[in-house]
């Protein structure tokens, strides 16, 4: 009799249980039904070409990452307001500065209540690769295809810069922030320049070697070229030495590939680790010889930044790597862009050249998100001729006029503040790009950083014909591939770092370069290189 009570009790229970699986399922599928019937409405909503964007307006929800030269509020400044005119598309900015940045957004991440977009917001490839295949940030590649013209004529142009957008599991999960790759200048950032005035004065022509450099350092220190009776001159200053290494690895064959720690080794078919190279060892002795000579500053490795702003506007430096000597010195007369020099074995490149992509997580467009279409259609105008004149010049007759040839330049307003603010204090009114990681396309035509001017065009165009033909962007990894660079990687690039400061002031000999050579390896390198290799060959698949 009991046994007859339970099996009862048994069958009432497994009726109920069904009973609330199918009255799930059917809540699920209601639901599923809601978001569909949600999306299709945004779609009719949705004009797929032309402005306004969308006929009835929407809002987005953004959190964006505030850099200290913007304004403090997005949700009223020029370029947002007369953009929502165009596009019909109102964004409720939620501006987050850059010294707490990681923090909120790792909160907003971790709390459940998600804004429609991140912009700006510094996510690592980590982060994109991590909150992606969760369904945080939803995969990016038919919103491209199907709703953004301009960057997708970007990618298909340029099927390297979609290589490296896209993730490990095939997806792109983010907006870049994309140089375009016909600004040169841009790409090679800070360059090498020469004092041509001493050079005239030592009776020397410009170093187009190694060796003719050495020597153009030594007179500098030896043959008072400025005629003031000291011995002030500095041969080669720099704030910190990489700009240096960058320009000399080239002429002893390595970085063939650009700025990576890494390159392909010229004699095998593999990847090579550049920093345990003997042609890496050899550049290092050529940097040790001038330092111990005093033809570098040698406080290069503390020096502070101001302190080498005041050395180069005093004319004391006899060349250097940086920016247009006359926009950030006021001495522009006195340089010259240098040349790639021809390395002791013949080699002659430039490798300290970044890849179009500068930064991957610029924008990332969350679940939450009920306009995606209408979203990615408001930010591909920003890969666009229109749209990258509008980002970094903003509206004609109110922040820029347009001259007869066509070319752009900022009102007197901007440039000459009535309130004698500076040039990036005014421009902060109107438009946000200073500093800002934005999501688009950086182009010549409407880009006024020092990176145009025409002392810079002409140095570049100097570098371009040794500038490798392939430039390698930033790899993407697996989790687990990145949980391992954040513990032997990050071990492993910090020593190198080390050592090749200490093998340059000579703390450290290189008699002990086998020494150093065994550590790197005794640390993990082979894995390491492993994991390059993974990740070089599915960015060669992508």
């Amino acid at each position: 009799m009991k046994g007859g009570l339970v099996l009862k009790l048994n069958k009432v229970l497994f009726l109920i249980t069904t009973i609330v699986l199918l009255l799930l399922v059917a809540c699920n599928n209601d639901d599923f039904k809601d978001n569909k019937q949600t999306s299709e409405e945004a779609l009719e909503n949705l004009n797929k070409s032309g402005m306004p964007i969308v006929n009835e307006e929407v809002t987005l929800d953004i959190f964006a990452g505030k850099a200290p030269a913007n304004s403090d509020n997005w949700n009223d400044i020029m370029i947002w307001d007369h953009y929502s005119d165009m596009t019909n598309i109102n964004v409720n900015w939620e501006l987050v500065p850059h010294t707490s940045l990681g923090e909120k957004r790792n909160l907003a991440l971790a709390s459940g209540t998600l804004p429609d977009v991140f912009y700006g917001a510094g996510l690592t490839n980590l982060d994109l690769l991590k909150y992606g295949e969760q369904g945080i940030f939803i995969p990016l590649n038919d919103l491209i295809d199907n709703y953004a013209p301009n960057l997708k004529t970007i990618l298909d142009d340029n099927p390297d810069i979609r290589k490296a957008i896209t993730f490990p599991d095939g997806n792109i999960y983010s907006l870049p922030n994309i140089r375009s790759p016909q600004f040169l200048s841009m790409l090679v950032g800070a360059r090498p320049w020469i004092n041509q005035e001493w050079l005239n004065e030592l009776g020397m022509d410009i170093p187009e070697s190694t060796e003719e450099f050495y020597q153009y350092l030594k007179k500098v220190k030896e043959e008072d070229p400025n005629g003031n009776g000291k011995a002030d001159e500095i041969p080669y200053g720099g704030n910190v030495i990489d700009p240096l290494i960058g320009w000399l690895k080239g002429s002893f064959g390595l970085g063939n590939q650009g700025k990576h720690l890494f390159d392909m080794d010229p004699n095998e078919d593999k990847l090579r680790f550049i920093p345990v190279a003997d042609e890496y060892k050899e550049m290092l002795e050529y940097v040790h010889k001038l330092y111990s000579e005093n033809l570098i500053e040698q406080n290069i490795f503390s020096i502070d930044y101001n302190q080498y702003l005041s050395n180069a506007s005093e004319e004391l430096y006899g060349s250097t790597v940086f920016y247009d000597p006359e926009e950030v010195f006021g001495i522009g007369e006195s340089y010259e862009g240098a040349l790639a020099l021809v390395g002791p074995d013949g080699e002659q490149a430039y490798v300290d050249v970044d890849h179009p992509v500068y930064t991957m997580g610029n924008l990332s467009i969350t679940s939450e998100n009920e306009n995606p279409e209408a979203t990615i259609r408001w930010l591909d105008y920003f890969y666009g001729d229109e749209g990258a004149k509008l980002f970094y010049m903003g509206v004609e007759g109110e922040t820029y006029k347009e001259n007869s040839d066509g070319s752009v330049e900022y009102l007197e307003k901007i440039t000459n503040s009535a309130e004698g603010l500076t040039f990036e204090q005014e421009l902060s009114k109107y438009l946000i790009w200073i500093g800002t990681a934005a999501p688009g396309i950086v182009k010549q035509e409407y880009f006024r950083g020092s990176e145009t001017t025409e002392a810079s065009i002409k140095a570049a165009e100097k570098l371009e014909p040794y500038i490798p033909e392939e430039i390698w962007p930033k790899f993407t990894y697996l989790k687990e591939e990145n949980d391992t660079l954040s513990a032997l990687g990050t071990d492993i690039e910090k020593y190198v770092s080390e050592m090749r400061d200490k093998f340059i002031t000579g703390d450290v000999p290189l008699t002990e370069w086998d020494n150093y050579v065994e550590t790197i390896e005794n640390m993990g390198l082979e894995e390491y290189m492993s994991i390059q290799e993974s990740a070089y060959e599915r960015y060669q698949s992508n």
